[in-house]
């Protein structure tokens, strides 16, 4: 247990937050009055004047203490508040970094979307070297992570800008899969035991795409995404009602980039692609998550590594263009020697993408509550494994384009999305850096309306359960009338 009391300051979330990146597992308590402090791991952070300071005692015996000059801190920005609490943020990274054997190399950074930082830095005119400076100064990121963050920033600029209010990107979540994933914490539910309610499902979604089309008749479409789920695992006629409905809603030659989630092999066959790439999709999906049979099958997916070559190369030869494919770090039981048996296949295939996550142990997830029983690779092998990634995509010429990071991620690492040069997915990045609005359709969807003259997000969720979206899809609908009108 860990005990923590603040002075001067009420950054109780984000003081929570970097401790748990050092202490994962320990269980975090904060007084309000340190007379209730008796023994134990206690750390006092607080502001006393121009000074941000750390101090970290173990059964009142003082072992480290961290202080900072307010004044002295270069994030780039000149207010105040922001700098009190980077300090006090600082001092604590300080301090940890000194007392725990777990390294951090995000620094005090801890949110989901680290490249807005940088956005903001090169919007205000500071040139790479500046920003690298605030980076690691600042913000305390290893030289590594700093210059990958400015290399993705640099990269999406050109997808971002310039900002336009009435443009708009486009989510349509199917929840429906073949089995649930051991780590899936999204939305989702088995075919097996809903398909009877696919049919319905899909006139609720197309009844919700009716109204989005009407909301936005004075705006302009760019990208799609039909993610779920898996979508494959709807029947080929149901999914194509879907993207029909898209275009007659929104205009076929409007749509810039067309994704669908084609996600499992064992929910794809000739039929499925060829009604893809007969509706002008042209960006697919193709989702291995690990190349060895052993942990698919540890994982819950009931298909061999030899489905995904086969479904692969099916897809190529129909004639898809741009295939992403995805891949776990951090797997149960998988190492060094796993990742690399992974990478060896997936050369073979050469996909245009390759999105690269870190097993993050999600609250929603059912590996969340059985995690005591599989063997998962500590912090310095999940740096190797992410090592090998690293120069596998330099040899495949895959170039970072978009990352971002979760809460409860294995050993304080990212996802990142590479790709090919000028094969990035342009509503990853849409998405991720949050400077255009994304509508979103379906069980569980959330839409995101951009307010580009505040910069502020309006985050507006669909239901997550089937059920509920079935009964009150018109709800969802007015729920983005309500800002969209």
């Amino acid at each position: 247990m860990i005990y923590v009391h603040l002075i001067n300051n009420d950054y109780r979330y984000e003081v929570n937050e970097l401790i748990r990146v050092f202490y994962f597992n320990e269980e975090i308590v904060f007084l309000d009055d340190l007379k209730d402090y008796s023994e134990g791991f206690l750390i006092v952070v607080g502001l006393k004047d121009v000074l941000s300071f750390t101090k970290v005692y173990k059964d009142n015996e003082l072992l480290c203490e961290i202080q900072i000059e307010i004044k002295s801190i270069n994030i780039g920005d000149h207010d105040i508040e922001k700098r009190r609490k980077v300090g006090i943020i600082q001092s604590l990274y300080d301090a940890l970094d000194n007392l725990s054997t777990v390294k951090a190399p995000w620094g005090v950074l801890t949110g989901v979307r680290p490249a807005k930082i940088v956005h903001k830095l090169m919007d205000k005119g500071y040139d790479h070297k500046e920003i690298l400076n605030i980076l690691k100064g600042g913000y305390r990121l290893y030289d590594e992570k700093a210059k990958l963050l400015i290399d993705v920033a640099q990269k999406q600029r050109k997808h971002i800008y310039p900002i336009d209010e009435n443009r708009f990107s486009l989510y349509v979540a199917i929840p429906f899969c073949p089995t649930r994933c051991l780590y899936c914490s999204f939305p989702a539910v088995g075919i097996g035991k809903y398909g009877h309610l696919v049919d319905e499902y899909t006139e609720k979604l197309i009844y919700e795409l009716d109204m989005i089309g009407e909301l936005t008749d004075s705006k302009h479409i760019s990208t799609v995404y039909i993610g779920g789920g898996t979508p494959t695992a709807i029947p080929c006629k149901n999914l194509q009602k879907i993207i029909h409905a898209i275009y007659r809603n929104f205009g076929r030659e409007n749509i810039q980039e067309f994704t669908v989630e084609a996600g499992r092999p064992d929910t794809i066959d000739e039929e499925i692609l060829k009604m893809l790439k007969e509706n002008g999709i042209n960006r697919i999906s193709i989702n291995p998550q690990t190349m060895n049979d052993e942990t698919l099958k540890l994982i819950g997916r009931h298909h061999k590594a030899k489905d995904i070559v086969d479904v692969y190369y099916l897809a190529k030869k129909i004639g898809f263009s741009i295939i992403n494919m995805d891949l776990i770090v951090g797997l149960p039981s998988e190492g060094t020697k796993e990742i690399r048996t992974t990478l060896k296949e997936i050369e073979k295939l050469n996909p245009e993408n390759l999105t690269v996550h870190t097993l993050a142990v999600k609250r929603a997830s059912r590996f969340k509550n059985v995690i005591d029983q599989y063997d998962i690779k500590e912090q310095n092998v999940i740096y190797e494994m992410l090592k090998e990634i690293k120069a596998f995509t330099e040899k495949m010429n895959l170039e970072p384009y978009y990352l971002y990071r979760q809460k409860q991620i294995l050993g304080n690492f990212e996802n990142v999305g590479y790709a090919k040069k000028d094969k990035e997915c342009i509503y990853n990045i849409k998405m991720m850096e949050e400077k255009e609005t994304v509508l979103a359709a379906g069980m569980g969807a959330i839409s995101k309306i951009y307010f580009p003259k505040e910069d502020r997000i309006e985050r507006v969720p669909n239901v997550k359960s089937l059920n509920e979206y079935l009964t009150r899809v018109h709800e969802m609908v007015e729920r983005k009338k309500v800002h969209l009108t």
